[in-house]
């Protein structure tokens, strides 16, 4: 085989393994099988204009298998927020365990109950979050905004997503879920 044969015959082997890989990607499986169903991951601090001292921070780790897709609410994981002011003076944070995941393109809402947090007055409450995954510039919502802010939410709801995340501190990733009638 000449040097010619040889290098039309290695790239031809790359270019078809890296098509293979591109197409798993693709797909979502990741070369392991289907996708899941939905997803909603990262972490973020929310923006807030000088002299404000808040570190408002969210995390994200909420998924649907694929097995549940027609059922929102077997989605499983957890998020976790906190507030704190003056170098961590005031504040709190809080662990929800995830009951309901629903994501439409780039925007997902999840719903969860709090389990963990050193604010008394929030344990055992459902809260909801929505994130609009916009790349560097994401947007996030959340249901405790508002004069009536201690009524029950239910699963799957939240508010618009109008805060926007400061720019550098991370990034949320939206995977867009696909009902069984798609």
């Amino acid at each position: 085989m000449n040097r010619r044969t040889k290098i039309a015959s290695l790239t031809a082997a790359l270019l078809i393994t890296a098509g293979a890989a591109g197409s798993a990607v693709a797909s979502g499986d990741g070369g392991g099988g289907s996708r899941e169903a939905a997803a909603l991951t990262g972490t973020a601090k929310l923006f807030r204009p000088a002299p404000a001292t808040d570190d408002i921070t969210f995390t994200f780790d909420a998924h649907l298998a694929q097995k549940d897709r027609k059922d929102p609410q077997a989605a499983t994981g957890t998020f976790r927020f906190s507030h704190y002011t003056e170098g961590g003076a005031y504040g709190g944070y809080a662990v929800a365990k995830v009951d309901c995941l629903v994501t439409g393109g780039k925007v997902a809402v999840v719903t969860g109950v709090i389990h963990d947090t050193d604010l008394k007055e929030l344990r055992n409450k459902r809260v909801g979050v929505t994130v609009h995954d916009l790349g560097k510039h994401d947007r996030l919502g959340y249901s405790w905004v508002g004069r009536e802010s201690d009524l029950e939410v239910p699963p799957c709801l939240s508010s618009a997503p109008f805060e926007q995340v400061k720019a550098g501190t991370g990034d949320f990733k939206v995977l867009p879920w696909q009902p069984p009638y798609n």
